[in-house]
């Protein structure tokens, strides 16, 4: 018995010192220097974030090699599909991990732990919804979305595979946005790595070995972010975990909930305007340059797509720093951490840009052979992207005040860009300089949309310059 006893007190205190360790790894987001930590939290981030962004555009490049130009059409239609399920993703995934780094700032780990549990269940309630609604007007949606009859088949045939995984898909991106708020955004790396290469795997042998077409690649998709899902299953039932599932944390709680969503809101607002805007975008393409317009939008989106992910990465890195010290009430170090972010987001635009204008060519050549739709694709590109260097400070100013739990602001510039500014000039541009107006209204409204988030954050920043740090 006594051997017993001895055994569970030292079990016990290597429980406690694990715990410690994990406390300590959160502490340092408020002690360690700003430089040094927004490396360490964005880095992972980044390359996850560029995992991800040549995870989408390997499927695009495989179906428009193995499939064909049209298929490269349907699957633009589904883009709108996309962000629209991205968009309830990250109401509950990025409003709670901003929610669970104040909590973690301000030590109230029980809180997080709770926020944590809601965060499972409201993903599994949202995406069986979103699914199960989806697939009961698959058809009048996607003809809603952009699709013509004859890219209608393949749209309909990737996005019913895609949407049966779609709870997969919730909990997939919901569990690694908590990773990297826990502290762990090594581990939320590694695993969209692992998602993207056994995609890029996956992908050849479905679409080719298996002639599933563009199914393939969907199948490919969920199955990909199904084992990636159980590993994280594996990281957080691990109990000496300062976050990891047990009983007692799932049941809604409303002030949770309500929390999650409000911070949330900016980034639904955001993805959802973004589905808007790709439908007006469609059905513009379609009228003034037929399906391999919308096709030639879903290259140049997905070149475009890379440099927003990477830019995306930083925001991931900062915002748990940002949240923590927001909490801890060290504001010298939260606009530290801010104008780190602004000038790399802006260099990494930047070179989004000078691909964009410089060889544009030999991007568009890695998804299609087809002459016209690579013209297309060409000329798109180098306009969609010529105001790019000012994105990546938009977007950055619009991540920090969700961070903080500034949810109004957020969404005014989430809005901003999208549904104030781009929608109008979708209807005003087109009629007079044809498909042209389509690409020309993007940089217009990213000039615009930065101008105001400039406005904006100047009025903020003499505020945050006056509070005393803690420090």
């Amino acid at each position: 018995m006594a051997n017993l006893r001895d055994r569970n007190k030292c079990s016990t205190f290597a429980l406690y010192m694990k715990q410690e360790n994990h406390n300590q790894k959160t502490l340092e987001l408020g002690t360690k220097p700003v430089g040094q930590l927004l490396v360490q939290y964005a880095l992972p981030a980044i390359i996850a974030m560029t995992a991800s962004s040549l995870y989408n555009m390997v499927d695009s490049i495989f179906i428009g090699q193995g499939v064909g130009a049209l298929a490269i059409s349907g699957l633009a239609v589904t883009f709108p599909f996309m962000n629209l399920s991205a968009a309830f993703g990250a109401a509950v995934g990025v409003g709670a991990s901003s929610y669970i780094s104040v909590k973690l700032g301000q030590k109230e780990y029980a809180r997080a732990q709770r926020v944590f549990g809601n965060t499972v269940t409201l993903n599994v309630i949202i995406g069986i919804l979103f699914s199960s609604i989806s697939l009961l007007f698959l058809d009048p949606i996607l003809f809603f979305f952009g699709a013509s009859e004859q890219t209608l088949p393949y749209a309909r045939e990737y996005m019913t595979v895609i949407l049966l995984g779609n709870v997969i898909t919730h909990l997939y991106f919901g569990m690694n946005a908590v990773l990297r708020a826990a502290s762990k955004p090594r581990a939320a790396m590694f695993i969209t790595m692992f998602t993207v290469v056994f995609n890029t795997l996956l992908d050849p042998l479905f679409i080719y070995t298996f002639d599933l077409g563009i199914a393939g690649a969907a199948y490919a998709t969920v199955l990909a972010q199904f084992v990636a899902f159980l590993w994280q299953l594996r990281l957080f039932t691990d109990k000496r975990e300062i976050l990891h599932l047990k009983h007692g944390i799932y049941k809604p709680n409303g002030r949770i909930v309500r929390n999650i969503l409000a911070i949330g809101m900016s980034p639904f607002s955001m993805n959802a305007c973004a589905c808007l805007i790709v439908i007006f975008i469609n059905k513009n393409l379609l009228s003034y340059g037929g399906d391999l317009a919308v096709g030639a939008y879903g290259i140049a989106n997905r070149i475009a797509f890379i440099f927003v992910m990477v830019t995306m990465g930083v925001n991931q890195g900062m915002q748990p720093i940002a949240g923590y010290n927001y909490g801890a009430q060290k504001y010298d170090r939260m606009m530290r951490v801010l104008m780190l972010a602004m000038i790399a987001a802006t260099c990494i635009t930047s070179a989004g840009f000078i691909v964009a204008e410089f060889c544009p060519r030999l991007c568009v050549s890695l998804f299609t052979t087809d002459l016209q739709l690579t013209e297309m694709a060409v000329s798109g590109l180098s306009i969609m992207m010529a105001a790019m260097p000012i994105v990546g400070y938009q977007m950055v100013i619009t991540n920090f005040f969700q961070s903080i739990g500034m949810a109004k602001i957020s969404i005014l510039l989430s809005l901003s860009r999208q549904l104030l500014l781009l929608l109008p000039l979708l209807v005003v541009l087109p009629p007079q300089f044809g498909i042209n107006g389509v690409w020309m209204s993007m940089p217009v409204s990213d000039t615009l949309s930065a101008l105001l988030a400039f406005i904006v954050m100047s009025r903020y920043m003499r505020k945050f310059k006056g509070m005393r740090s803690v420090e």
